[in-house]
């Protein structure tokens, strides 16, 4: 009989790189499929980043992301005012925070009777320089915190509480300038239905 050969062939030695760096050799081997699926990944996100914010500007830059942190941060700080004036609530109209939120209890609450615009139907105009009951924040504060019950506005203060009615008086603040003129008007008449 004669002696049977495994089939298995010799092992493959794995080739070294010539160069030597301190007696230390490499080997020349390929890279690992995740290792290169990743470096491929990465360099596409970058591309797509890079486009998105550099090159389109679709994306908010540093400065825009800043300046609304610290209008978050003032509106934490206008917020946390031990009471409220003139001036503090000018403050919260120039506050895209408050009147953000201003807006959005605005259009839930009272758009019913002011339209979105702000422009009124059953309750008056509120963008014009016609007041009724007074165009100064803190007295506009106050109307929308007691309410006219004769006129049929009802008294939003119990119901919101004071953040909520400040940042409404913010958002229709908005609408306006410091230092306006304010004329008196004697009563709101609807305008004719279209």
């Amino acid at each position: 009989m004669t002696p049977m050969r495994e089939s298995n062939p010799p092992p493959e030695t794995d080739k070294l790189r010539p160069h030597s760096f301190d007696g230390i050799q490499e080997y020349d081997k390929r890279l690992p499929n995740w290792w290169l699926v990743t470096l491929y990944a990465t360099i596409i996100f970058w591309v797509g980043y890079w486009f998105y914010y550099e090159r389109a500007h679709l994306g908010p830059s540093n400065t825009a992301a800043v300046e609304q942190q610290l209008a978050v941060i003032e509106a934490a700080r206008l917020a946390a005012a031990p009471s409220l004036d003139d001036a503090s609530l000018w403050k919260m109209s120039r506050n895209p925070v408050f009147v953000d939120a201003g807006r959005a209890t605005f259009e839930t609450i009272c758009a019913s009777c002011h339209t979105k615009e702000l422009t009124g139907a059953i309750g008056p105009n509120l963008v014009d320089r016609l007041w009724i009951h007074g165009g100064r924040p803190m007295e506009i504060y106050a109307t929308v915190t007691n309410g006219v019950l004769v006129k049929g506005m009802p008294s939003w203060g119990p119901v919101l509480g004071p953040k909520k009615v400040s940042e409404a008086v913010a958002y229709i603040l908005s609408h306006h300038h410091e230092g306006e003129p304010i004329e008196v008007q004697a009563a709101w008449v609807p305008p004719p239905p279209k």
